[in-house]
């Protein structure tokens, strides 16, 4: 991190800025709407990803996704230590 930009955290995120998550960024081949939530899991907290799936499912984009070696998301956070609440939040939204 540079010396001029402070560490932020807790920052609470607005609506606004959780819906950013679901403007793709140009791709190198993963599959766009994995790659959504592999960005979302990766830069959320559970509450704000807790937020953000209802409105990636209300958008018509695929819960169960799967990236380069065939693993959905729900697939890959149940391998983390502390991907519980991520992993409940998508069961709940029907990934599985």
């Amino acid at each position: 991190m540079r010396k001029d930009k402070a560490k932020v955290l807790d920052e609470q995120w607005d609506d606004e800025r959780v819906a950013s998550f679901l403007e793709p960024r140009p791709g190198d081949g993963e599959n766009a709407d994995f790659q959504l939530l592999l960005r979302a899991y990766q830069s959320m907290r559970d509450s704000d990803f807790a937020r953000f799936i209802p409105l990636f499912c209300t958008a018509g984009r695929d819960i169960n996704a799967t990236g380069r070696e065939g693993k959905t998301l729900l697939e890959e956070v149940g391998e983390h230590h502390h991907g519980a609440a991520y992993a409940e939040t998508l069961k709940t939204h029907g990934a599985g």
